[in-house]
């Protein structure tokens, strides 16, 4: 038995959970360097992330035993218990002026939604996994996994939680296409998003009119649904303005002062011009640890979650970042690498979904961090803090490792 446990743990490919790890004691040197005039205890952010190492590390070898019929066969019932859990906070007090959390006092709290994104990763893959490949080829298959990932999300974003939303949606679509959907298809899934965007620039929401109409008429669907589509999404387009209007106004500030910082430098675009500012001053190779003046003189706010890859390129330079991104890099295309050569549907469409959210983390906040997307509160991962994300991001460690159990590279 214990030769048997020790081939298993063999089989696992440990130089990916190593690029996990190495990310993380560079989040740990940082976040040393953040919270070292802090007093020691539970409001140091360094000790605080400390605690949660750990459990983090438990839950990642529970994850990586336990046989993936039992992660298959207990999929749904899950989902049904993510959903309870992201429901569960608005019926507690308000914690930071949302309901995302659900508090165990003083300084523990969990996000759940944290861990319901990966949950319902497994829930699609479960549902798509037990359809024929010639399923998928109809329109009428995509609904369903489409709800799946959807009513999750829109709880989420009414927390509100912009930010763990749009990372939430976004494995739908390349699960979907892995699983064999048909890429028409997927483009009218996307096509009622597409047509909102650019509904609020004349000539964007022109271009996209002809291009839709070009796309529709290639694609040769019945008459009757082509027109239906087509003007469909042309009204949606033209409601932009109330879309618009839905949004809370420090959300609106953010994206107009995407475009223009200097129109609320001391508001709204704040967080972005002390970002930029950070990243430019350290250069190449950085001011030093624990000399950054942004960070220390606390010019740079959400500097150990949001934000912490400018405190890096501050205080440790671009090669730093650099290599941090590469380490990425590397670690989403072994997690895609796993997927296409997975020995069974389930797994595949499970690590696709994974790397998607990796992807969609990493990208969404570099891209924040120097000013390319409106600011959205997306951690780093293993490299910020907070304790919920610390333990879904070793979670998908886990998963990535027992469902790609076959590869060694």
């Amino acid at each position: 038995m214990i030769i048997s446990f020790k081939n298993k743990l063999n089989e696992l490919p440990w130089g990916y959970f190593s690029i996990s790890i190495l990310l993380l004691l560079i989040g740990m040197v940082t976040l040393f360097s953040i919270s070292y005039q802090q007093e020691p205890g539970m409001s140091n952010t360094f000790y605080k992330q400390g605690l949660f190492i750990i459990p983090a590390l438990l839950l990642f070898f529970i994850v990586i035993n336990t046989p993936r019929t039992i992660i298959h066969k207990y999929a749904y019932g899950a989902y049904l218990i993510g959903i309870i859990a992201v429901l569960l906070p608005y019926a507690l007090p308000i914690r930071a002026g949302t309901h995302r959390w659900i508090s165990f006092g003083f300084p523990f709290a969990i996000q759940p939604s944290e861990f319901v994104k990966i949950i319902t990763i497994i829930a699609v893959a479960r549902f798509l996994s037990d359809q024929s490949n010639k399923s998928m080829k109809y329109f009428a298959s995509l609904i369903i996994p489409f709800l799946i990932v959807l009513i999750p999300t829109a709880i989420v974003l009414k927390q509100p939680d912009l930010g763990t939303a749009v990372v939430m949606i976004t494995p739908i679509f390349p699960i979907l296409y892995w699983s064999g959907a048909r890429l028409y298809h997927l483009f009218l899934l996307i096509a009622p998003l597409l047509s909102v965007l650019t509904g609020f620039n004349s000539f964007s929401f022109t271009v996209w009119g002809i291009s839709l109409g070009i796309i529709l008429y290639m694609s040769k669907p019945k008459m009757i649904i082509g027109i239906v589509l087509y003007f469909s999404n042309i009204f949606l387009g033209l409601l932009s303005p109330i879309f618009w209007n839905l949004l809370n106004p420090y959300q609106q500030k953010r994206v107009l002062t995407l475009f223009e910082p200097n129109k609320d430098p001391y508001g709204a675009a704040y967080q972005i011009i002390q970002s930029i500012t950070a990243i430019g001053s350290g250069g190449f190779l950085g001011k030093g640890w624990r000399a950054g003046t942004q960070t220390h003189l606390k010019f740079l706010p959400v500097q150990e979650s949001d934000f912490i890859l400018s405190v890096i390129g501050e205080e440790l330079g671009f090669i730093v970042i650099a290599i941090i991104l590469s380490l990425f890099g590397i670690l989403i295309i072994k997690t895609i690498k796993f997927s296409a050569f997975s020995n069974d549907r389930f797994s595949g469409l499970v690590l696709i979904g994974i790397a998607t959210i990796l992807l969609s983390h990493v990208f969404v906040n570099t891209a924040m961090t120097v000013g390319l997307i409106p600011v959205k509160g997306l951690p780093l991962p293993f490299i910020s803090a907070g304790g919920s994300f610390l333990l879904s991001s070793f979670l998908m460690i886990g998963l990535v490792m027992n469902l790609s159990k076959n590869h060694s590279t």
